[in-house]
């Protein structure tokens, strides 16, 4: 996700410095040319061969180094730069950075770039808390400083309060979408995911094995390209993205209650959820004991939530998905067009790469103009790029 980008790390001198190489991680995981600056006070908690180790370049400490010859180090390394992100940024060199004072590597550096900059404060509560440093903070942001609010906990101090450094996961989320195009801003996306559960009895419930990751590829996708997103989820084994507004169901009867309340206000509707097709005709109050040889279990039928959604689906943009097993091509016309629905994204989940819980897919996207895509195997992330792509040459074309 961030091959191809440069990122400076700053790193400034407060105990969740720490923190920092977690961060690291996940920006270089990611793909991301990471060049790591920190202050004299920071080096008291972590060393800069840490960082460097992790990182694979120099890490910068002193403003007169000079990267090469004719290379001015903080010139140099602020031209490139894609984005700058301090983790975690004390309110001293937050106080430096509203007021213009370029004394060191670091806030030289931050001064000469011309790139996105995103700050993590961590400190004390009453330093948070204090209406000068809030002064310094409301200044930066009217420069076009990006901030993440730290958390309330207990401190390093002993105090508990704000002011606790965002999660490393979080900080990372927020980069991405510092570096994404807000080209869904303004849209209300409703994104289904995962499966349902249909009780049997109190300890038995019919299921699938959907995983839910596709669904919450999309919704952080559309978070990061400035959707306002709502995530209504079956039950997942995975975190609830950040940023996005979740709504957890069990049931289909619960997902068809949770989408229906908030369909009226979404400009587009991603339905990625496998939702039970059947139910039980009667939930035992109490644990079925067994008995004979067989088992008749009597089910009837739910209500299909796409399908009542294509019918009064007025501007809103519908999309659907089709697991299917086999004749993948003619079962997601068939869908295409029973469905109402403006674009099928279909994939056949027996096929190596596209089944349930793996972190890639193997899609076909179906147009309504009979236009199939066949982008090949591709991570989910990369999927929910290439839909939500999709989806905003819709919303323009309607334009």
């Amino acid at each position: 996700m961030l091959n191809g980008k440069t990122i400076i790390l700053g790193v400034t001198g407060g105990i969740a410095a720490y923190k920092s190489v977690e961060l690291l991680r996940l920006l270089t995981k990611a793909g991301g040319d990471v060049h790591v600056i920190m202050t004299r006070s920071a080096q008291e908690f972590v060393t800069p061969l840490t960082f460097q180790t992790l990182s694979r370049n120099p890490v910068q400490t002193e403003l007169f180094n000079l990267m090469g010859e004719r290379e001015i180090g903080h010139i140099s390394l602020a031209d490139r730069a894609d984005l700058f992100v301090i983790a975690p940024a004390t309110a001293n060199v937050i106080g430096k950075l509203a007021c213009g004072i370029a004394d060191d590597m670091l806030t030289t550096t931050v001064m000469a770039t011309r790139g996105t900059v995103v700050l993590a404060p961590a400190m004390n509560v009453n330093m948070y808390l204090n209406p000068i440093y809030q002064g310094n903070e409301e200044r930066l942001r009217r420069h076009g400083y990006l901030f993440v609010d730290p958390v309330k906990g207990d401190l390093a101090c002993g105090w508990e309060g704000e002011g606790k450094l965002q999660t490393p996961e979080i900080i990372f989320q927020e980069v991405l979408k510092a570096l994404t195009p807000s080209d869904l801003a303004g849209e209300s996306l409703l994104v289904t995911a995962g499966p349902t559960r249909e009780e049997i009895d109190p300890v038995r419930y019919l299921s699938n094995h959907s995983s839910g990751k596709m669904g919450y590829a999309i919704a952080r996708a559309a978070w990061r390209r400035g959707a306002r997103v709502t995530l209504i989820s079956g039950p997942t084994a995975l975190p609830a993205p950040w940023g996005v507004e979740m709504v957890s169901v069990e049931s289909a009867g619960e997902m068809y209650d949770a989408v229906m309340a908030r369909a009226g206000g979404s400009s587009v509707i991603i339905k990625a959820a496998a939702v039970a097709d059947y139910r039980p005709v009667l939930r035992a109050g109490e644990k079925l004991k067994k008995q004979g040889g067989t088992m008749t279990l009597e089910l009837v039928k739910n209500r299909d939530i796409l399908t009542e959604l294509g019918k009064d689906k007025g501007r809103r943009l519908l999309v659907g998905f089709a697991a299917e097993t086999t004749e993948l091509l003619h079962n997601a016309r068939k869908k295409l067009s029973e469905k109402n629905v403006d674009l099928l994204v279909a994939n056949d989940v027996t096929e190596v790469g596209a089944g349930f819980s793996v972190e890639t897919n193997v899609v076909h996207l179906l147009h309504r103009d009979g236009r199939v895509e066949a982008p090949g195997l591709l991570s989910k992330e990369a999927v929910a790029n290439l839909i939500l792509t999709r989806v905003g040459e819709l919303l323009r074309e309607r334009e």
